[in-house]
């Protein structure tokens, strides 16, 4: 994965405007690389299966992809982790500290 184009002062621009920051379009990045990553039979687990499913769920409200990240932030960073991934782990804590 190219590591995107992710300006560093964006944490401290969120306090003016959002604007720019493509919060959902790299939370979108960040669940694609959980998607590819749990698809793996090493990296399968009920709790991820739990958390896919919270995207599209049978009933109420779909959250975005900003929400999940944020309310699973550790697991997530645990996954990337695991699978040896600097580049994921630098996205996940830019979305982190730029928009959640």
């Amino acid at each position: 994965m190219t590591r995107p184009n992710l300006h560093p002062d964006a944490a401290n621009a969120r306090y003016i405007s959002f604007k720019d920051l493509d919060c959902d379009g790299n939370a979108k990045l960040v669940m694609n690389l959980i998607e590819e990553y749990t698809a793996d039979p090493d990296q399968k687990s009920p709790f991820w299966d739990y958390f896919l499913g919270k995207r599209n769920p049978k009933s109420g409200p779909k959250p975005d992809d900003l929400f999940l990240i944020h309310a699973n932030i550790n697991q997530i960073r645990e996954l990337f982790e695991e699978c040896g991934d600097d580049d994921a782990q630098a996205l996940l804590t830019w979305v982190e500290e730029a928009c959640c």
